[in-house]
C-alpha cells in the first residue's frame, strides 16, 4: 500500500486464542468488501511482535473469513492482542468478530466491538459487571500509542461511590486482559458493578466481557462515556 494512497483503518480491541474456561477461546472474523473496486487488506497484531503482517486483495463482494484468526492469520498456536485492519480506501472494509469457546459448540458467539473512528474519551464506564460463582468478568486496556499509558480503574457498586481503585500502565502497542478480582482482589460477590476507567493517553480501548458459567454465553461490553 502506497503512503499516498486514501487509507482507513479499523480496530478489533482484542482477539485471542487462549486458554480460559471451560476451554480454548477462539475469535472469528469476517472481513468484507462492500466496494465496487479491489481493496487491499493488512491485518496486524500489534501486541505481538513476532507475528508478520498478512496482505491479501478482497475483490468487490468478496467475504474473507478466519474462524480462527490467530492461527489462521498468523500462524500462532496462542495469543491475545488487538487486531488493526488497514486498507487502501477511505471507505475501509466491512468487519464482524465474534469470540467463542472452541469446545462447547452450542454457546452463542459473543460479538465483539469493531472501531474505525477515534473514540478515546478521558472516562470511559463498564456497566452490569458481575462477579459470583454463576458470572465472571474480565476487563481489558488496551494501549495502541506510542508512548506508555496510564490508567485508574475504580470500581463501584453504585454509580459516583467508588469502592477500590488501581492504577495501571499498559506499554505501547500492548494489551492487558485480567479477571476483575485480579484487579480488585477484595471484591465479593455480586452483579451491576461498574468500572470506572480514567487516562489521558489517546489511541486506548477499554472493555469488558461478562460470562456466564453454565453455558459459557458471553456479553461484550462498550463502554459509555463518563462525566465526574
Amino acid at each position: 500500500m502506497s503512503a499516498a494512497q486514501e487509507m482507513s483503518t479499523a480496530i478489533v480491541p482484542v482477539v485471542g486464542n487462549v486458554i480460559g474456561v471451560p476451554g480454548r477461546w477462539l475469535t472469528n472474523v469476517e472481513i468484507a468488501n462492500a466496494g465496487a473496486v479491489d481493496l487491499d487488506v493488512a491485518l496486524e497484531l500489534p501486541a505481538v511482535p513476532a507475528a508478520s503482517p498478512l496482505f491479501f486483495t478482497l475483490t468487490p463482494g468478496q467475504v474473507q473469513r478466519f474462524p480462527d484468526i490467530v492461527s489462521e492469520a498468523f500462524g500462532l498456536p496462542s495469543a491475545v492482542s488487538p487486531l488493526r485492519i488497514t486498507t487502501n480506501s477511505r471507505r475501509g472494509a466491512a468487519v464482524r468478530a465474534f469470540a467463542y469457546p472452541m469446545d462447547e459448540p452450542e454457546a452463542p458467539m459473543q460479538p465483539l466491538d469493531v472501531y474505525d473512528a477515534d473514540v478515546w474519551f478521558p472516562m470511559r464506564v463498564l456497566d452490569g459487571l458481575a462477579f459470583s460463582d454463576a458470572y465472571r468478568t474480565n476487563i481489558g486496556l488496551v494501549n495502541l500509542g506510542t508512548a506508555p499509558a496510564e490508567f485508574v480503574v475504580a470500581l463501584q457498586r453504585i454509580p459516583g461511590r467508588t469502592i477500590a481503585v488501581t492504577y495501571l500502565r499498559v506499554e505501547p502497542d500492548s494489551i492487558r486482559h485480567d479477571a476483575i478480582q485480579a484487579l480488585f482482589p477484595l471484591i465479593t460477590a455480586g452483579t451491576g458493578f461498574s468500572v470506572v476507567v480514567e487516562t489521558n493517553a489517546r489511541d486506548t480501548y477499554v472493555y469488558a466481557s461478562v460470562i456466564e458459567s453454565a453455558t459459557s454465553a458471553g456479553k461484550f461490553i462498550t463502554p459509555r462515556i463518563g462525566a465526574r
